[in-house]
């Protein structure tokens, strides 16, 4: 028994010496390349102005890790529709589950800012784009200036309308703080206009579907609105109102543009659209993130994005612009030969 007891330890010893033999002269496995995971949030993963961004973002992502020989990854995390408190959770899930950045479009800024606030308190940094909650710790912005933006609309609208005339605001979401601002951007620029009348500001759910019947409604309840002032462009990503807004009455401007309102354009419905360049939304976010994150650069706090002024001289340049940018629904009849003419 005793040379049985004194055979097995003598094995085990063996095994624990080849054992030990072969970690030593084995190499170590390779590291990974560095993973950097993005999650991204944005208001509503059926408005194509957000889908727009994922696609930047995924380019942006694609091309800055062939760069740096690392992985970049995006997350995305958006809800279907517009809630606050929903993306709130998905920050906090995304925060648990290993996320390294958030990158997200604050449907209401009062109920993602805690959010915000506790995963860079617990070692996530965030960026916003297009919807700030500058009250947070994010540590930077990319977007419009939604005020200036507001005014653009009203000013281009009011040039239209001839300076005279009763307008209606098309507003979306009333509890998103980038839309707030751009109503009272709006607002502002109407008081520089005593022939303009403001009749009401009236908000919907964000889904073309939605803002279209909000239009319809809002034109047979108040008869004399011959103006519509649009902070964004849902209404316009039907077909809807191609056939029930009248041009010889009725004059539109409105934020976006997008390829499902280019025909508005072309039709003279919308003589003029200010286009947020949505696709940078996410490129550009992406490579702020990245220099702050992984290469420790300075990022600013506001990182402005310029609007572009779309209308049916520069109609088919910006189609191709979209078209280069990855967007397959551009109709063809709107694109023509030539350079872009964006800088960005």
């Amino acid at each position: 028994m005793r040379r049985v007891m004194r055979l097995v330890a003598a094995l085990g010893c063996a095994v624990v010496l080849v054992v030990s033999a072969r970690c030593g002269t084995e190499s170590a496995p390779k590291k990974d390349a560095k993973t950097i995971t993005i999650s991204m949030i944005a208001k509503s993963s059926t408005n194509p102005v957000f889908l727009s961004a994922r696609t930047g973002a995924e380019a942006a992502a694609k091309e800055l890790s062939k760069k740096h020989g690392i992985q970049v990854i995006i997350d995305w995390r958006t809800p279907p529709t517009e809630d606050g408190q929903v993306q709130a959770q998905r920050i906090a899930q995304a925060v648990n589950e290993g996320a390294d950045v958030i990158l997200v479009s604050c449907s209401d800024a009062a109920k993602v800012t805690g959010a915000i606030n506790d995963a860079v308190a617990r070692g996530t940094p965030v960026m916003t784009f297009d919807s700030d909650a500058p009250d947070s710790k994010r540590f930077a912005y990319y977007g419009v200036d939604d005020i200036k933006t507001g005014e653009m609309v009203m000013a281009e609208l009011a040039k239209q309308m001839n300076g005279k005339g009763t307008v209606a605001i098309l507003a979306g979401n009333q509890n998103a703080p980038n839309l707030k601002k751009r109503v009272e951007g709006v607002k502002r620029e109407a008081a520089k206009h005593p022939g303009i009348t403001i009749v009401g500001t009236f908000y919907h759910i964000e889904t073309p579907q939605d803002a279209a019947a909000e239009v319809v409604r809002v034109n047979n309840a108040y008869p004399t609105v011959n103006g519509w002032a649009m902070v964004g462009g849902w209404a316009l990503f039907t077909k809807t109102l191609l056939t029930d807004l009248d041009p010889r009455r009725m004059m539109v401007v409105s934020v976006d543009a997008l390829p499902p309102e280019l025909p508005y354009v072309e039709r003279g419905i919308v003589p003029v659209l200010l286009a947020q360049p949505t696709y940078l939304w996410g490129y550009v976010s992406v490579e702020k993130i990245i220099d702050k994150v992984y290469l420790k650069k300075d990022v600013p706090v506001i990182n402005p994005m310029e609007l572009v002024r779309v209308s049916k001289e520069n109609l088919g340049t910006w189609a191709r612009q979209l078209k280069d940018w990855g967007f397959s629904d551009v109709p063809d009849e709107y694109l023509t030969p030539g350079p872009f003419p964006y800088e960005f």
